[in-house]
């Protein structure tokens, strides 16, 4: 049986911090299988007892998981001193107590990046993601300076399938990257790009070894898990267990 401190409980529910949550405590508003607990050390199994607070059953999930549609001119950083960060988003609610805590991102994008961004307090996953190990497919929209004719469009393709070498950029040096796989649209200056590694500005190099320029990019994809395309830029939400099941 795994169990955790219902203070702890609480202050993940959004009920405040730990230290926060103690009025209810000494209020006697805190029920376990009905029974008053006054002590914020109690241990509770959420996946067997029942926890009320204020005579309201709580729906406890494990963790939280969260799909944000990231806009550009926001870092991914909990704090950033010159600019807005994707934290600074979020309701309070994911800003406080076992959140403020735990809750962190699965990858980051640049601050000129658009597109899917998820939040989690689960580590497991996390870690299993951003594993080198596991090279996780992650799909980009971009948008080209110049558009690409026929014979650019195979040159590209082959380069990208038989690893690319990306030029140094700031404290980076120049770096092979694994296979990568572009898909062509109807637009000669648009096209879609899965990689399975992060490296510094990854896209960007990859692009620039080609000759060519990104002028907007967009995450699209991690793994099987696709952004939300009603989800409005800066907008999130909670995730399904059945998204969280495809990001594998």
């Amino acid at each position: 049986m795994s169990t955790d401190r219902i203070d702890k409980i609480l202050a993940h529910e959004g009920f405040g911090t730990r230290k926060d949550v103690r009025k209810y405590f000494r209020a006697s508003k805190v029920l376990v299988n009905g029974q008053v607990i006054t002590d914020p050390g109690f241990h509770c199994d959420i996946d067997k007892d029942e926890i009320s607070v204020e005579g309201e059953i709580l729906n406890i999930e494990k963790n939280i998981y969260l799909m944000m549609n990231k806009p550009q001119n926001t870092v991914c950083a909990n704090k950033d001193g010159l600019h807005q960060t994707v934290f600074d988003l979020l309701e309070e609610q994911y800003r406080i107590g076992f959140a403020l805590e735990n809750l962190h991102l699965i990858g980051r994008l640049d601050i000129d990046t658009e597109g899917l961004l998820i939040f989690t307090t689960d580590g497991k996953l996390t870690h299993r993601l951003i594993s080198p190990k596991t090279n996780c497919p992650k799909k980009y929209f971009v948008r080209l300076e110049n558009s690409i004719d026929e014979n650019l469009k195979n040159e590209y393709e082959k380069k990208l399938a038989a690893g690319i070498r990306i030029p140094a950029e700031d404290n980076e040096d120049e770096a092979d990257c694994l296979p990568a796989k572009i898909e062509f649209t109807s637009s000669d200056d648009e096209v879609y790009l899965t990689i399975v590694e992060g490296k510094y500005h990854q896209v960007k190099r990859m692009f620039r070894a080609l000759g060519n320029k990104v002028i907007f990019l967009k995450r699209v994809s991690i793994n099987e898990l696709k952004l939300d395309e009603n989800l409005s830029t800066g907008s999130y939400r909670k995730m399904s267990p059945e998204e969280v099941a495809l990001l594998g």
